[in-house]
């Protein structure tokens, strides 16, 4: 059955689901729907009409499902935090760290609720540590980045001093450089 004769035109246009019976038929020529624009598919559900969204689906409904979403991302957050500190950890040997897995993997509420009763406390103290650790390690990277401009004036004023008196720089470019380093 081509979809022309399953879904006639109403009198604005718009496609609509074939009527059930003679009842039906009555109510769709005295029903008058408005022009929606060029054409509208309206996609049937088991020959029902079409239903409104906003109808179906109230107002607390969606402040419940929000709270649902966010409540579901918390929880997913919480499980990559845990697993982060699990590994994180030095304290703990592979053998501790696996049954930790484990727990929080098989039995997730209770994993997570013996997790952070038991070690929620030092879990801070091992965020902080690795911090200390990256900011140490970044600000090596830049001393050693920088070189040997690091130093202080005096210092290569010295060094400059020293390859002067071995002859390795001339009277113009001891000059040259000594007036750079004091600008």
């Amino acid at each position: 059955m081509s979809p022309a004769l399953r879904y006639p035109r109403c009198d604005s246009g718009r496609r609509t689901p074939a009527p059930a019976g003679p009842s039906e038929r009555r109510f769709r020529r005295s029903v008058q729907f408005p022009p929606v624009g060029p054409m509208v598919v309206v996609v049937p559900n088991q020959g029902a009409t079409p239903i409104m969204l906003a109808y179906t689906y109230p107002l607390l409904s969606i402040f419940w499902t929000m709270l649902e979403f966010f409540v579901f991302v918390l929880w997913i957050w919480l499980l990559i935090y845990i697993f982060m500190d699990i590994f994180r950890s030095h304290d703990m040997g592979g053998f501790a760290k696996a049954a930790w897995v484990l727990f929080v993997i098989i039995l997730p509420f209770l994993g997570v609720l013996v997790y952070l009763i038991a070690r929620g406390g030092s879990m801070q103290e091992r965020a902080e540590k690795q911090a200390e650790a990256q900011q140490k390690a970044f600000d090596d990277y830049v001393k050693k980045t920088a070189g040997a401009s690091a130093g202080t004036s005096a210092d290569e004023l010295a060094k400059l001093a020293d390859l002067k008196a071995k002859g390795v720089l001339t009277d113009a470019e001891f000059e040259a450089q000594k007036a750079k380093i004091l600008s």
